[in-house]
């Protein structure tokens, strides 16, 4: 007979290699008991990219394929795409470079049930190569946990959820296609849930995995992230109804905490990277709440917004 529920397992991706390695990971999970899964890819490249990719390895992933093209260079297209193309009861992110463990999605569901949150976070946990700086690896600075204020996690990440697609403060809800190409659109999207009275909630075994390439095992890399993160934390606060000059006046108090801060930690590399890395995201904030724009990490305007989709 089949289940009575459904979860659908959606990636997103852009001309990324790595996707492969990502759904054969996929392919390796134990399904929860009672429910189907699904897979679903956003493809986000102008042309169909992927599609060969993901159509050469459907006998191999053995859950249900469907694959949206939705050009492009816009991450709140494809994610919104995603939304639009999921018909289960909960839809789970995963990226295109990462690799799930086999009892990820037990795990995420597991809280989810037991907690009815409007969304469930998983660790993600950085590997990193054996030429990486020692630095970058021993400070760890790429491995993603959510972050908790007075107990409560405020806003979350799309690199590793589970969201339940009935929660009154998820029906509906779309990414912001204005941040699609900066960055930012998955702090905005959990963010606005919980303003709306969904709770969201952290599973400790939910594991996933994402290997760290070279380019972005840079402290360069690092600063240009947390910037931006920055930005978009400083424009959630206005929203909010943070005061705009007050606002910037904490922010840029925190700066000089942190650069005075990095500055006597000279004996301790890890300490002072840490605090440098801090005052960049503290600047992002002044930045974002002084209205700078941000850069854009996904290409282009996309002149379409449309999605084309199949099952494979």
């Amino acid at each position: 007979m089949r289940p009575a529920r459904a979860i659908d397992i959606a990636v997103c991706t852009f001309r990324r290699d790595f996707l492969k390695d990502t759904l054969l990971s996929v392919a390796k999970i134990d399904p929860p008991p009672g429910f189907a899964v699904r897979v679903i890819i956003a493809d986000n490249d102008v042309t169909p990219s992927a599609h060969r990719l993901v159509k050469s390895l459907e006998d191999a992933i053995g859950f249900p394929v469907t694959y949206v093209h939705c050009p492009a260079s816009n991450i709140s297209i494809a994610r919104n795409a995603c939304l639009e193309a999921a018909s289960g009861d909960y839809l789970a992110f995963v990226d295109d470079d990462e690799l799930v463990t086999s009892d990820w999605l037990t795990a995420l569901l597991e809280i989810a049930t037991r907690t009815c949150a409007a969304a469930v976070l998983g660790p993600v946990r950085a590997i990193y190569r054996s030429d990486a700086p020692a630095l970058i690896a021993r400070a760890d600075f790429h491995s993603t946990r959510p972050v908790f204020v007075d107990g409560k996690i405020r806003t979350g990440y799309t690199c590793n959820v589970l969201i339940d697609r009935n929660a009154p403060s998820v029906r509906g809800r779309r990414f912001d296609l204005t941040r699609g190409r900066s960055g930012g659109e998955d702090t905005a999207y959990f963010t606005d849930i919980v303003r709306a009275g969904g709770a969201i909630e952290f599973s400790e075994r939910a594991l996933v995995l994402e290997p760290v390439t070279g380019e972005r095992a840079t402290f360069s890399w690092l600063a240009r992230r947390r910037f931006r993160s920055g930005q978009t934390h400083g424009t959630l606060l206005l929203t909010g109804g943070a005061s705009r000059l007050s606002t910037a006046f904490f922010a840029a108090a925190k700066f000089c905490v942190c650069t005075v801060g990095s500055a006597v930690s000279v004996m301790d590399p890890v300490s002072r990277s840490s605090l440098m890395l801090r005052a960049v995201l503290h600047a992002g904030v002044v930045a974002g709440v002084l209205g700078v724009g941000q850069t854009s990490l996904y290409g282009r305007v996309p002149t379409t917004g449309g999605a084309t989709s199949h099952d494979v």
